[in-house]
Order: C-alpha cells, then structure tokens, then sequence
C-alpha cells in the first residue's frame, strides 16, 4: 500500500520548491486531487506505487537533473490522466499541469518546463543535452530492469489495464512497444541508468518478447 502522508508532503516539497519562494494556495487540495486520479479503478499498473517508484528514482537520479523540483512535478502528472483505451493520455495530463500549476502558484517556465517533461513520457527519447528529460524519462522506465517476479507483475498489470483488448492484438501491439524500445540505442541516458539498469532492462525485454513470440 502506497504511504498517502508521504505522498502528500512529497507533494507539497516539490510544489514549494517549484514555486521559487513566491507563496501560493494551500497545496491539500491539489495532492488530493492527484492522489483521487492515481487511485481510479481502471488502473493496475499506473497506480501510486508507480507513481512513488516513479518519485523515488527521480530521488535516485537527482544530481544529474538541472530543475528536480520540476522533475519531480513532471512524476506527478505524466500519467494524472490515464484511460486505457485513449492515445491522448500523455497530452491531456500535460495539459493539466498547464492549467493547475500556474493557479497554485507555479511560476510560467516551470510550468512550461513540467508541461514539456510529461509530453516526453509518449517518446521517452530525450535529447543528450535534456537533463531534466533524461532523469524523468530513466525514472519512469526504471520497471524495465525490475528483478524478475517484479517484472512479471508489471507485465500482468499491464496486461490487466488492457484488459478489453484480445489476447491477439494485445500481443502484438505489446511486442511493437517492446521492439521500439528495443530499437533505442539507450534505454537510459543517465550515468546511473546506464550502468545500474540497462542491461537487465534489455535482457527482460527480450525475454518477454520471446514470451509473447512464443
């Protein structure tokens, strides 16, 4: 079970430190308006235990960010809006953050900032010289290199979100994300990434794909 009090202050941590000093409205009601989405019904894998797996890896990879504070914004909307059977998902939370952060207080550029880190999460192919890009996108990517029985319940939660998709076309369309990523020169684009997670990534990749080839 996620700890909903952490989460809460982790929430007002970075929304203060976002703000730059200038003050703003009580940050209660925005953490709980997130924390209600995290927790709708038709997730199994973009719950709040990714979204602090999420937050603790950007902990994690924290000196290699220019903004964490953005970084750490970005965690909290980049899946915020989630409808499985949508492709739009990633742009519609971006444009949450757009019109909630400024109203608690979120100066324009660091909104912009967090705005343009949840929209990267439909790529996760930052540029070389994106450090803030590169922390959240290896953050969110860090399940790829779980151990094994954790591997495997991402990919059953996954699989339980798409619940509504035959075993066919989910196999393949599965395996088409799997090869994309796969087709990335990097997963990661951290030091840390690289050298912690990279190639057991890579080697769970490949074993689901054989799995789902089979």
């Amino acid at each position: 079970m996620a700890d909903l009090d952490a989460l809460r202050a982790r929430w007002t941590q970075a929304l203060e430190g976002a703000r730059e000093g200038g003050g703003g409205p009580d940050p209660a009601p925005y953490a709980e308006a997130l924390l209600a989405r995290w927790q709708e019904p038709q997730r199994h894998y973009h719950t709040l235990t990714h979204l602090t797996a999420v937050l603790d890896h950007v902990d994690t990879l924290q000196e290699y960010a220019d903004d964490p504070d953005a970084v750490r914004l970005a965690a909290w909307f980049h899946d915020a809006v989630h409808l499985p059977d949508r492709s739009e998902n990633e742009e519609r939370s971006a444009r949450l953050a757009e019109r909630a952060l400024p109203e608690a207080g979120v100066p324009g550029d660091r909104t912009a900032e967090v705005a343009r880190l949840v929209r990267l999460t439909v790529t996760h192919d930052p540029a070389d010289d994106d450090r803030d890009g590169q922390v959240l996108c290896d953050a969110d990517l860090a399940v790829l290199a779980a151990p094994p029985s954790a591997y495997a319940a991402y990919t059953a939660a996954v699989r339980e979100e798409y619940g509504f998709v035959p075993g066919d076309a989910f196999r393949a369309g599965r395996s088409a994300v799997l090869r994309e990523l796969l087709a990335l020169p990097r997963l990661f684009r951290t030091p840390y990434g690289r050298s912690h997670w990279e190639t057991t990534a890579r080697y769970n990749l490949r074993s689901e794909l054989e799995l789902l080839s089979a």
